[in-house]
């Protein structure tokens, strides 16, 4: 990267980088084009601190964002590399991510909470036409096409997702662990299931404002996990439940992969089907 002397302008390639915009494995800049002006998110990634694993993710990432082009799945314009590092260049997302929404906000409305289940469902869709499992679903890494009402879900970070066809098994420790399903705390071989799991947490904290499980550790949510017989729905809350919602949210949040819904059932749910209670629009 280049900085120059007067105006500390720092530069990556033919883009200008204006502000940090988060990252941990990886940094994530909003930056812009030194002559088209275009805004984009500009993701870096260290050659050097690529593990087998971080690269193998890397591949995947590199390789499913360049082969689909869908509203629900954040997209990639281009790829270069400078000075020891991997820049993807993908559309900017004006809205911010899902956890600001959430923070802002607190908990939305039932009918908010479907127009976003309904279009993480188109996404997850992809995903799993495409044999792709993400392994880092959160609100972080769910992204607004604009902070208006109309506001389109993207799904984004796919820098621990991998390949994972039918029948097949993971075993790598990965994600975070307020979202991460239950098997995965457990150190046990898992599927796609465990990206339901995290669908589940993120429409519980949608409903209520905050996550259904908590935990210093990964042992203590775990624990929690475990010793609750039913899910932790607010009193408050819950009465104004259309009882699909809270099917969905229940099924999503079963500790049992077997019995947890897949992306197939998840998207035939009633839920996503039900019409006439409400409006439409996400503020």
């Amino acid at each position: 990267m280049e900085s120059g002397s007067s105006d500390v302008m720092v530069t990556a390639g033919e883009y200008i980088l204006k502000e940090k915009l988060g990252g941990r494995m990886s940094t994530v800049w909003k930056a812009e084009h030194r002559t088209r002006g275009q805004a984009v998110a500009l993701k870096q990634v260290s050659l050097s601190n690529l593990t087998r694993t971080l690269k193998i993710s890397l591949d995947c990432e590199l390789n499913f964002l360049s082969s689909v082009h869908h509203p629900n799945i954040v997209r990639l314009l281009d790829v270069f590399q400078a000075e020891g590092c991997v820049f993807l260049v993908l559309e900017f997302c004006a809205g911010g991510d899902l956890a600001s929404y959430i923070r802002l906000h607190g908990s939305v409305q039932e009918q908010v909470a479907r127009k976003f289940m309904q279009q993480l469902g188109a996404g997850l869709n992809v995903l799993n036409s495409h044999h792709i499992i993400h392994r880092d679903l959160k609100p972080e890494n769910i992204l607004l096409s604009s902070p208006h009402s109309d506001a389109v879900l993207k799904i984004a970070d796919f820098g621990l997702s991998r390949i994972l066809h039918p029948n097949d098994h993971a075993e790598t420790v990965c994600g975070s662990p307020l979202y991460m399903a239950p098997e995965i705390l457990q150190f046990q071989q898992y599927d796609a299931k465990v990206d339901m799991w995290s669908v589940g947490v993120i429409l519980f904290e949608l409903l209520h404002g905050y996550r259904p499980f908590h935990g210093r550790t990964n042992v203590q949510i775990l624990q929690n996990v475990q010793s609750c017989s039913c899910l932790p729905f607010s009193e408050l809350i819950l009465p104004g439940l259309h009882p699909d919602c809270v099917d969905m949210c229940s099924r999503l949040l079963s500790i049992k992969p077997e019995i947890r819904l897949s992306v197939d059932e998840f998207n035939r749910h009633e839920f996503l089907r039900v019409r006439g209670l409400g409006g439409q629009g996400c503020s």
